[in-house]
């Protein structure tokens, strides 16, 4: 049997799940997780609360918040809970301020400095949203799930807490959302755009969709977008239209001795000249939803989930069972993964809701058997489905389902599938395969041989030849250089290019069928020969 292209080994620290996610991990994962929080979390079904909105730190940057000064109090915390974990608590709120911002919502209005604007438009969208309660309502609730996040990055960031709501614009709050442009995300990111801020899109996961991830790159492309045009209206145009137009639009009224503000921007597509708009109805439903006939539904001002940092590859759906989810109520939290397998090496962590989480990391350490099912496989050179499967140890079937595969197409060599994990198998995916794996399909190219014959005695059409060898009557027009509605005269060369292995047919027989010598002939013999390529 050939050998595929070997993955980099990781090595196994020690046998079972309590290795893999042991007291050592733990502590690590909550030196990752010291993100902070408003309020604390109550203790639910018994377990130890547990608090922050903080992703694990990126591979090669520096922590958000610097908390090794804290690592013996963690250290002692964690030694001391037994069966759950208690992370010390820190806030970023002025504890002044406490009493004031006991909602989200209110820490929200507090925070909003882009200037207001007014008009038909905006009355439009206010109009809009006032009239549909119920799609207001689940948009909210959805977007409870990650408001909060937001909010506490924008104020980490010294923006406009006006940006948080953004997403209510982009997305109705969705992370999982696809625009017929395919942008992505509750950022909607376009690909290219996504690519230019690390937003990786491969095989395992899609980061456009990742609720962290898209989060710090939406941000840093507003602020990007905040330092070229100075003002928060241009720089809301240029993420829905891109800075290039934007800096053209400015440049026009520059000439045109006209203001370089928003509202006196010129050709803008109408979406972008009712973007602001949008954002400013949501702004002023958010400022008084009593107003619009509208009520928000309550949000504290704490964190929804919590960061938990992961060491080994993980199934989806073992993932989900272990924190006690739904396979839906995980995807909310972590919609990012295209695949039934979560890759460690390029996503090492999971966002869980407080009590998910507590219950995860206890039943992880106890979890008997196997963390994931799958794993990655690179074809070592250009195979057809069924080698390929042959050589991963899968069937052609599972293979072409769980990458994909539509029917006559070759995977190309260098190509990482995902294919089913061995039991014994002791090594994660690796990083360089995590971070860049793609499939590369090629349609399967059959060898044709060209082959030409002489029409019968009642001539023969394009069209006749057309249906005879399944091909388009443009084809054959092409390859006899005449009209797609041309007849061939009697004994006429017609030219058709045909699969090698295929046996000709005579005129009025359909070219696949063997029939015996006796029957081959007509009553009119039609004389063929197999011309060279």
């Amino acid at each position: 049997m050939e050998e595929p292209i070997p993955v980099r080994q990781r090595p196994r620290r020690l046998g079972g799940a309590v290795a893999a996610f042991g007291a050592p991990a733990l502590l690590a994962a909550w030196l990752a997780l010291l993100g902070g929080c408003a309020s604390p979390p109550q203790a639910v079904d018994g377990l130890p609360a547990v608090a922050t909105s903080e992703p694990a730190p990126a591979r090669g940057a520096t922590p958000l918040h610097e908390v090794n000064a804290n690592a013996d109090a963690i250290a002692a915390a964690a030694a001391s809970t037994g069966d759950g974990i208690r992370a010390p608590m820190r806030t970023r709120l002025d504890p002044a301020q406490d009493a004031e911002q006991v909602d989200l919502w209110q820490r929200l209005r507090q925070g909003l400095r882009i200037p207001d604007l007014d008009g038909d438009l905006v009355h439009k969208w206010e109009a809009w949203y006032a009239g549909r309660p119920d799609y207001v309502q689940r948009m909210t609730e959805r977007g409870a799930r990650y408001l909060f996040h937001v909010v506490e990055e924008v104020e980490r960031r010294g923006m406009p807490a006006d940006l948080a709501l953004l997403p209510f614009v982009e997305s109705a709050f969705n992370p999982q959302a696809m625009s017929s442009a395919r942008a992505s995300g509750m950022w909607q990111f376009m690909p290219a755009t996504g690519q230019d801020f690390e937003l990786r899109q491969n095989l395992f996961r899609d980061d456009r969709r990742d609720v962290l991830a898209s989060t710090r790159a939406a941000l840093d492309f507003l602020q990007r977008l905040y330092e070229r045009f100075g003002d928060w209206q241009l720089a809301l145009a240029a993420y829905n239209w891109g800075p290039g137009n934007v800096q053209r639009a400015l440049e026009r009224n520059q000439r045109a001795g006209l203001p370089a503000d928003f509202a006196s921007l010129q050709r803008m597509p109408q979406e972008t000249r009712e973007y602001v708009p949008k954002l400013q109805a949501v702004k002023n439903i958010v400022r008084d939803p009593g107003a619009f006939g509208l009520k928000l539904p309550a949000l504290g001002n704490h964190p929804y989930f919590l960061s938990v940092a992961i060491e080994r590859d993980l199934d989806v759906a073992l993932a989900a069972r272990l924190a006690g989810l739904t396979a839906e109520e995980f995807g909310q939290l972590n919609p990012q993964h295209n695949k039934p397998v979560i890759l460690a090496a390029g996503t090492p962590q999971l966002l869980l809701p407080y009590d998910a989480a507590n219950r995860f990391i206890r039943a992880l350490a106890v979890h008997p058997g196997p963390l994931a099912s799958w794993t990655a496989w690179i074809a070592p050179r250009t195979l057809k489905p069924a080698d390929a499967a042959r050589l991963a140890g899968t069937s052609e079937q599972q293979l072409r389902e769980v990458n994909h595969i539509p029917p006559r197409m070759l995977v190309k060599a260098g190509s990482t599938l995902l294919v089913p994990r061995a039991a014994e198998a002791q090594d994660d995916v690796p990083e360089h395969v995590a971070d860049h794996a793609a499939i590369a399909l090629a349609p399967e190219t059959v060898p044709l041989r060209r082959v030409a014959f002489k029409a019968g005695a009642k001539g023969d059409s394009v069209a006749a030849v057309a249906r005879r060898y399944r091909v388009a009557p443009a084809q054959v027009a092409e390859w006899n250089r005449v009209a797609a509605g041309a007849r061939f005269a009697r004994g006429q060369t017609i030219v058709v290019m045909v699969p090698a292995r295929l046996r000709v047919a005579a005129a009025g027989q359909r070219p696949h069928a063997k029939a015996p010598a006796a029957q081959r002939a007509t009553k009119t013999p039609v004389r063929m020969r197999v011309a060279q390529r």
